[in-house]
């Protein structure tokens, strides 16, 4: 069944945004949806919104756990929306959806994973919201998967990225889609090596020329306390073959002594897992996370770069209130964990971090260093309310093409160790900021 929506709902704010480097914020009203968690919001959804040409999907639960797949034009407020004939454990907040476009137009869609079979479809024509039935990928290591995750190739191929395994032990898995052939193949089925003793929380993104950056941190155990330390490998090659930050090539799989690290954090320094990271136009690499410093009682953002010969580690330092991660499950945590991107400011690096921040009234918070060279941070809430325990994802295609910022925004209520809370549908909506 379709429907079209093109209500505007109004929550951002609007005024004193000229001294920032934000020229205007606006929110499309998409629909209503499930929000008695965070599955909706959750940082790791690779992709909530993504854009082909000029057509913008997105995807979220409805009130009843089906997923809802939905298309506009860009820069209109006119959705075509469909209720599929799929449905999540929306009671587990790991369990997201995340979709992508192919080089020919089709739409791919994963969902509904937490340790077990993988649940794939794609639509049946190029532009339809219309899916296939469930469909298997390469059916190797196909039966534990978690965190699935998409991203484009500039030759149109995709890629598809998951933890085969549990947390404390697992292993990173890359598949790719020949977009001509229609068909997927097994790059690599265990990339990153936890030895049976640990796993890596990664995060990725693919540049313009097509490199593919992975950083991640190392898990001792289902504690989330026991994260630790920052990696990173790259991909010139789409996936095919793996090296550090210095070009010196890896012998696969990378495990805890053959990674570089880039970033040294101990345990127990409230570092968080699965964030984000982007590289820009020069292939540039930009990790965001945060943790406390040693001797520090407030987890800060902190931002990890190379710009030039070493890695550099920023503490942004603009947080006040200490809190304390540890244990099992979906976390309710006062923080988001931060959205990094990247432009080009005259000749500097320009970064942006998107958030949220109970110190803050858990708004839609953006934080902008117009050059990276200087810890020097502009901060602007762009929703006057509350959004909850939302998380930011939003297009990586239409940034890393034009630019433009848009944002899955909706309230949602996570409950500490995978609980439910008990509140009606909120609005789905979709943030579009501009930049100057």
């Amino acid at each position: 069944m379709f429907r079209f929506y093109s209500i505007a709902v109004l929550l951002v704010i609007t005024q004193g945004l000229s001294a920032q480097s934000i020229k205007s914020v606006h929110t499309v009203f998409v629909d209503s949806g499930w929000a008695n968690n965070s599955v909706n919001t959750v940082i790791f959804r690779k992709n909530s919104l993504c854009t082909f040409k000029n057509t913008q999907y997105i995807s979220y639960y409805n009130k009843d756990g089906v997923i809802v797949l939905g298309k506009r034009t860009i820069g209109t407020t006119q959705w075509l929306l469909q209720t599929t004939n799929f449905k999540g454990d929306v009671t587990d907040a790991h369990r997201s959806i995340s979709i992508i476009t192919d080089g020919d137009g089709y739409l791919h869609m994963s969902w509904n994973h937490h340790g077990n079979k993988l649940h794939y479809s794609k639509s049946i024509a190029a532009g339809s919201l219309q899916l296939t039935e469930e469909l298997p990928m390469t059916g190797i290591a196909e039966t534990n998967v978690t965190y699935p995750e998409f991203h484009c190739l500039p030759d149109g191929n995709i890629l598809f990225l998951y933890r085969d395994g549990r947390s404390g032990q697992g292993n990173l898995v890359v598949d790719r889609y020949n977009t001509p052939q229609k068909k997927w193949e097994q790059l690599q089925s265990n990339l990153i090596d936890g030895e049976k003793q640990r796993n890596a929380y990664w995060q990725a993104c693919v540049d313009t020329k097509g490199t593919i950056h992975l950083s991640w941190v190392w898990r001792e155990s289902p504690d989330v306390a026991s994260n630790h330390d920052m990696c990173y490998a790259q991909s010139t090659d789409g996936g095919i073959t793996w090296s550090n930050s210095k070009n010196e090539k890896y012998t696969l799989p990378i495990n805890a002594t053959t990674a570089e690290y880039v970033c040294r954090i101990p345990q127990k320094s409230e570092l968080i897992n699965q964030t984000s990271m982007y590289a820009d136009e020069d292939g540039h690499p930009f990790i965001a996370s945060y943790w406390k410093d040693q001797g520090d009682s407030i987890p800060q953002y902190h931002v990890i770069y190379k710009t030039g010969a070493e890695w550099t580690i920023q503490n942004t330092g603009f947080r006040k209130t200490a809190f304390s991660l540890s244990g099992a499950g979906t976390k309710r945590i006062p923080v988001s964990r931060p959205q990094i991107l990247s432009f080009k400011k005259g000749n500097t690096n320009a970064v942006i971090l998107l958030f949220r921040d109970e110190e803050r009234g858990s708004k839609v918070s953006v934080a902008i260093n117009t050059d990276i060279n200087v810890n020097k941070w502009q901060l602007k809430d762009v929703t006057a309310a509350t959004v909850g325990s939302w998380e930011p994802t939003y297009d990586t295609e239409l940034w890393k093409h034009k630019k433009h910022l848009n944002l899955f925004v909706q309230y949602t209520d996570q409950k500490d160790g995978e609980g439910k809370a008990d509140i009606l549908p909120q609005p789905v909506q979709v943030l579009e900021i501009k930049i100057k």
